[in-house]
């Protein structure tokens, strides 16, 4: 076999620039120990054989995977269709955060008991672990509760426990942007929607950030409105439908997600209640759809790169990274609030 027709190999890297094949492997990996015109050099004689690293084999050396693992989960009985698509937008900003640390993403969407598995790291598929989605399947968290007491290297968004590795919005400051909002709009008796007694850990934060902040501006709260539901959309609609029917007097509301303010514009549509004249709706996620909606959706929005980033370093950090870790919020002003 010729050289031409042989696989190539650092050792041909290392003849063609002048320099030992151990010399080669710390320039290709960035090792600050080689200087920039060595590197330099390195890197011409690579590229002019057309030397590709074989990152495998690179791995295999390391230990390390490079890879992290996310773990999305839906609702049971539902497919990658229905989940929510606040979770993709954070999936994107897991990947890209991954990407920025030199990982590579292995993505899982689970949402039936025969699929829940998050043991990539035994296996030596990945390095770390981010678990996030919706917290109404219960069955999937019990999993990765019991699965966290065994492995440190684990990150959680929308979980319903609490503990190390536990990424979330910063849901107090996001409730009195909302209703400052709302208050700022002129609107008086402002209602909340959403349960505060599930597993939606988030939606209590948002609720007392509600609370607080209407109690400071000398007005009342009230107790938070849920109806049933298949969907939060159909939850919204029927908590905004009890709430007119109730003759109370509201006049806005802050919705603990987009996806129920989405079902309570249409409600109100319906109900021919005009906004953001009659009523006010401000949500909470900063789903795109909402750029969308009649009228278009005011909300508040997470610093998704900011999440993405607080994640994959949570689960790389393992049992040594117990932080509070709080994503930083914005108001997405747009049409649903006078």
């Amino acid at each position: 076999m010729s050289k031409d027709e042989r696989r190539l190999t650092s050792f041909d890297v290392a003849a063609r620039a002048g320099v030992s094949q151990s010399t080669v492997s710390r320039a290709l990996s960035g090792s600050p120990t080689i200087t920039e015109a060595t590197r330099t050099r390195v890197i011409a004689a690579a590229r002019d054989l057309g030397y590709v690293v074989d990152e495998r084999a690179a791995r295999l050396r390391s230990g390390k995977s490079k890879t992290i693992a996310v773990v999305v989960i839906g609702r049971a009985g539902q497919g990658a269709a229905s989940v929510n698509p606040f979770y993709y937008s954070l999936l994107g900003s897991v990947c890209t955060a991954a990407a920025q640390q030199g990982y590579q993403a292995l993505v899982s969407i689970q949402s039936e008991p025969e699929q829940f598995f998050g043991q990539f790291i035994e296996r030596g598929q990945a390095d770390a672990v981010v678990v996030l989605g919706t917290a109404t399947n219960r069955q999937a968290w019990d999993h990765f509760s019991d699965y966290r007491r065994v492995q440190s290297n684990l990150a959680f968004w929308g979980a319903p426990f609490d503990g190390p590795g536990y990424v979330r919005s910063d849901n107090h400051a996001g409730a009195k942007l909302a209703v400052e909002r709302l208050i700022a709009g002129g609107y008086k008796r402002i209602a909340f929607v959403g349960e505060t007694d599930g597993a939606q850990r988030q939606f209590s934060e948002r609720y007392e950030g509600y609370r607080t902040t209407l109690e400071a501006a000398g007005l009342t709260a009230s107790e938070a409105i849920t109806a049933p539901g298949e969907t939060r959309e159909e939850q919204g609609a029927g908590a905004v439908a009890a709430l007119l029917e109730s003759g109370d007097g509201f006049d806005a509301v802050f919705s603990a997600c987009d996806a129920m303010a989405l079902g309570i514009l249409a409600r109100l549509r319906d109900a021919g209640q005009s906004v953001p004249e009659d009523f006010g709706v401000v949500g909470f996620d900063g789903l795109g759809v909402g750029a969308h909606s009649s009228p278009p959706l005011t909300t508040i929005e997470p610093d998704f790169a900011e999440a993405g980033l607080n994640l994959v370093e949570a689960a790389l950090g393992g049992a040594d990274d117990d932080r509070d870790r709080r994503v930083s919020v914005h108001l997405v002003e747009r049409a649903s609030a006078r």
